[in-house]
């Protein structure tokens, strides 16, 4: 969003970033294993390659090393605020105030979130979890820690164990590895890129550009396997399972590790090395429910007592507060949280009536399950220039969502969503609490680049 302010000729905007430094994600997350699951040539930003990726699936201190690259060569660091967490936004007398932690106040026309959906680390509600006496952290809080001869418990089964599980499992004594829900895991197939493969990206003129495309529609490819009763579910069923089978002889193990809900109806893991980790003699998967921790173990409910030197929680995140628990305030001192508390929605994804020169930067229902989350994000990023760039052309101070539009695009977004797997009768962090799916785009993402290539300025109110 700061680039392509400033390619635009913004010049007065300010970001602010709660750390110390920039990142988010790729920064917070250390963890043995960390990569990224979208092929690295599209998970980056159109306008910015990088033709000298590692991998097919890059590792993350290479994603977060291109995103200190991107911020320096285009110049947005003077307008980044690091150490500033934003406590409150509220919105009076036409512009926004914000109110840092630090105490410090700032106005501002316009407003952005760009904080992410899966940055709060969510901790198991388990009896007895601070009574333990070794170290534990959350997956995203990783400790320094030597971990070789030590007894460790991995507690959660999803994406961040199925990375840190295999990376760790050889240089531990033990460990015992709880699941409490089995995924589906396809293969990964990544492989490191040689050196003359790095050079055509770079040297030979459209090379790059041809290969993203090629992963781009790869990847819309399998958007329709995530339709309900559709063939293609079926066949990304029959590939997980004949994965499974391939990589785990155990009859009795592959059945503990086989899920009984539709593939995609959860998050789809891949991986190449995850069963092959728990055939390990010293790894063993937990399936009986935990029933609390003490001092040195974690007891199971049947009885069993694991004695471990270190938990960690590959728990997930608070998904629910998109927000990160900053106060944000519209008109007639209606609260964001408070407007959603009956269902999070957005306008075209991206804003909300009643909060009027707001805009969100992967809002609800614009995750993916099918590709790169940084298409969407720059589809949203052009839409929103397009709102600015509209309001100075007809000299507007303020928009906001009309109602009925917002409604309109609801009851059409809704109606998409009961077409897809999500939708099934299926616990998943893709609902909210009502059973609604509010994270997930659920047509292509081509279908998304064309709705948003210009904002549908009769959708919004205005002021001047």
């Amino acid at each position: 969003m700061a680039i392509k302010l400033k390619q635009a000729g913004y010049k007065h905007f300010t970001v602010f970033e709660k750390a110390a430094s920039i990142g988010g994600t790729w920064r917070d997350n250390t963890y043995p294993g960390l990569a990224c699951d979208v092929p690295s040539h599209l998970y980056s930003y159109s306008f910015d390659p990088n033709p000298a990726w590692s991998h097919v699936y890059s590792p993350g201190w290479e994603i977060q090393q291109y995103t200190e690259r991107c911020v320096d060569k285009n110049g947005i660091r003077p307008y980044i605020r690091v150490d500033s967490e934003v406590m409150c936004c509220e919105f009076g007398d036409g512009v926004w105030h914000i109110e840092t932690a630090d105490g410090a106040n700032h106005k501002a026309n316009i407003l952005i979130s760009a904080m992410g959906g899966l940055h709060l680390p969510k901790l198991p509600d388990i009896a007895g979890r601070e009574n333990f006496d070794g170290v534990a952290f959350h997956s995203a809080n990783w400790t320094d820690t030597d971990l070789k001869g030590k007894r460790v418990a991995v507690i959660g089964s999803a994406a961040s164990a199925v990375q840190i599980v295999p990376a760790i499992a050889e240089e531990v004594d033990q460990l015992y590895l709880y699941q409490r829900t089995p995924n589906w895991i396809i293969p990964r197939r990544d492989r490191a890129f040689s050196a003359l493969t790095k050079w055509c990206f770079q040297s030979v003129p459209g090379a790059a550009r041809t290969y993203r495309w090629f992963l781009y529609w790869i990847a819309e490819a399998r958007w329709p396997s995530f339709r309900r009763n559709s063939i293609a579910n079926r066949l990304g069923r029959l590939l997980g399972k004949a994965h499974l089978r391939r990589q785990v002889p155990d009859e009795a193990l592959r059945a503990r590790l086989t899920p009984n809900y539709p593939i995609g109806c959860k998050r789809i893991l891949r991986s190449d090395d995850f069963y092959p980790a728990l055939l390990r003699d010293n790894v063993e998967l937990v399936t009986n429910g935990i029933d609390r921790i003490e001092a040195d173990a974690v007891i199971t409910r049947d009885g069993l007592r694991h004695v471990v030197d270190v938990i960690v929680y590959a728990t997930g995140f608070d998904v629910f507060d998109i927000t990160g628990g900053t106060q944000i305030i519209g008109l007639n001192g209606q609260s964001l949280a408070g407007y959603w508390h009956d269902g999070i929605a957005a306008h075209r994804t991206i804003a909300v009536p009643g909060f009027p020169n707001f805009f969100i930067l992967q809002g609800p229902n614009s995750a993916l399950g099918h590709s790169s989350v940084i298409f969407m994000l720059e589809a949203q990023v052009r839409y929103v220039i397009g709102c600015l760039e509209e309001m100075q052309e007809r000299g507007w101070k303020t928009i906001v969502p009309q109602i009925d539009a917002f409604e309109s695009y609801q009851s059409r977004l809704t109606a998409d969503l009961q077409k897809m797997i999500w939708a099934v009768d299926c616990n998943s962090w893709y609902k909210d609490n009502k059973g609604r799916v509010f994270t997930l785009w659920p047509r292509t993402c081509t279908n998304y680049w064309y709705t948003m290539r210009h904002p549908k300025i009769d959708e919004y109110q205005h002021s001047d």
